[in-house]
């Protein structure tokens, strides 16, 4: 009887081990699918010339024309 019993926790433990791995699995395909931070671009500031923070980047027409003036 002993042996039976000692087959039994081994299944036991068995399939509490794969399904352990089955939910460690499925953790890990619910994150890549719910990741949405993983891009630079969309982590990045940029102020504009007010000093506030915006998430568009600034035109670089008026960049460039402001060089020209501060150059002559």
């Amino acid at each position: 009887m002993a042996r039976s019993q000692n087959t039994f926790m081994k299944k036991q433990r068995e399939k509490k081990r794969q399904k352990k791995k089955e939910d460690k699995v499925q953790r890990k395909q619910e994150r890549q699918e719910n990741s949405s931070g993983g891009s630079l671009d969309a982590m990045i500031a940029y102020v504009d010339e007010f000093g506030n923070i915006t998430d568009t980047p600034p035109e670089e027409s008026k960049e460039e024309k402001t060089d020209e003036k501060e150059e002559a």
